[in-house]
């Protein structure tokens, strides 16, 4: 016992500070588009500190296979810079004597992933969503303004008259619409409506008595519509398009709404093949954060390096490699071309298989192969 809390010591600090790191990195990329929704888009920072509360579950999802891997290698990579791994197996320890505590930090990382997978996950990505057309509503109001030609959403460019937003009514309205790339339609109105819809999350702008003059990008053919009324839909793909485009329907579902939908959609549907990837995928991710654990424990003690350096880097090759993987299954399985029941498991064999490998590399005392031409990979002789 006191062999394992020794090791179990020694992985969970560098488990919190890569998480840290992880979580920085990842919030770091998207601080360009926080910044301008601040700064230029006036939206309040408590609702910025929302997005980022809601973002969370899913980058603990995405970061906790490499932390835990990384963590497990970084701890047995010490010891074996250290000579305390040769000590102990001279005292008759072996490596699989060495696993129960690594099994059970990896258990508790497989709790926890698979506890925000199933629950955490698919509340912030509702919450994300709602509050990402709250921030609509309000840039709607924020954006647009009287006898200035102003951009409030992507690609559309308003010029009213006047606004009143008590009662979201526009006068004299000018809009330019280029969302369509190949043809750009002008519209002009004397009025027009901005109508909410929560539950489609689309913004209705509803024009009375105006005309739409198209015309193609190539400048080759134009045509005028007169109308009575007219709805003009703006999305969420619209608006905030960087964050908005990074959630899918199936992420904002909870277990027991994939199952019921899974129910309801004919299993030729493309939209079934999606559903049942993200529900397997509830357990599949989990399982690879355990088997990410359990490989930490060979490559750390095999890997023959300088420092911490050479244990992230391999760390971050055997997760690239993981995480190529996924995607690719992901995307065979989201077009129907591969079962989801059979594609989501591929990369948990290939962790499995590497598990049984590289343990057993280990415990014959063989050198690991991953890439020969790096030598911090390969046993040294005299060392």
């Amino acid at each position: 016992m006191t062999l394992y809390r020794y090791i179990f010591r020694e992985i969970w600090p560098t488990f919190l500070a890569s998480l840290f790191v992880f979580i920085f990195i990842m919030m770091a990329a998207r601080m360009l588009s926080i910044t301008e929704l601040i700064v230029t888009r006036g939206v309040h920072f408590s609702q910025v500190a929302g997005m980022v509360l809601f973002l969370l579950p899913d980058i603990l999802t995405f970061a906790l296979p490499a932390v835990t891997l990384m963590s497990v290698v970084v701890a047995f990579l010490r010891l074996s810079a250290d000579s305390e791994i040769i000590a102990m197996k001279s005292s008759g320890i072996s490596i699989y004597q060495m696993l129960p505590p690594v099994v059970v930090f990896s258990l508790i990382a497989f709790v926890a992933c698979l506890t925000i997978s199933a629950f955490a996950a698919p509340w912030g990505n509702r919450s994300f969503k709602d509050l990402l057309f709250k921030i609509a509503e309000t840039k709607a109001d924020l954006g647009i303004k009287e006898r200035v030609f102003c951009e409030p959403f992507g690609n559309l460019v308003f010029y009213v008259n006047s606004f009143s937003r008590e009662e979201r009514l526009l006068k004299d309205v000018f809009v330019v619409d280029r969302r369509d790339q190949e043809m750009t339609n002008t519209i002009v109105s004397d009025e027009a409506q901005i109508i909410m819809r929560p539950a489609e999350r689309t913004i209705t702008l509803l024009f009375l008595k105006g005309t739409i003059f198209l015309v193609e990008k190539s400048l080759e053919a134009s045509r005028t519509i007169e109308f009575n009324t007219y709805a003009l839909n703006i999305g969420l793909k619209d608006v905030l398009a960087d964050l908005a485009s990074r959630k899918k329907a199936p992420h904002e579902l909870s277990v027991p709404q994939l199952i019921a939908q899974l129910k309801n959609t004919p299993d030729t549907d493309s939209e079934y093949s999606r559903v049942m990837r993200e529900l397997l995928e509830k357990l599949s991710i989990p399982l690879a954060v355990f088997f990410m654990g359990i490989i930490g424990v060979p490559l750390g003690a095999q890997i023959r390096g300088r420092g911490r350096s050479t244990g992230i880097s391999v760390s971050l090759m055997v997760f690239s490699v993981f995480y190529l993987i996924l995607m690719i299954i992901r995307s065979v399985c989201s077009t129907g071309a591969l079962s989801p029941a059979f594609g989501v498991w591929i990369p948990d064999l290939f962790l499995i298989v590497s598990v049984i490998y590289l343990l057993r590399r280990a415990s014959d005392e063989r050198p690991i192969y991953l890439m020969p031409r790096f030598s911090f990979l390969r046993k040294k002789p005299g060392r």
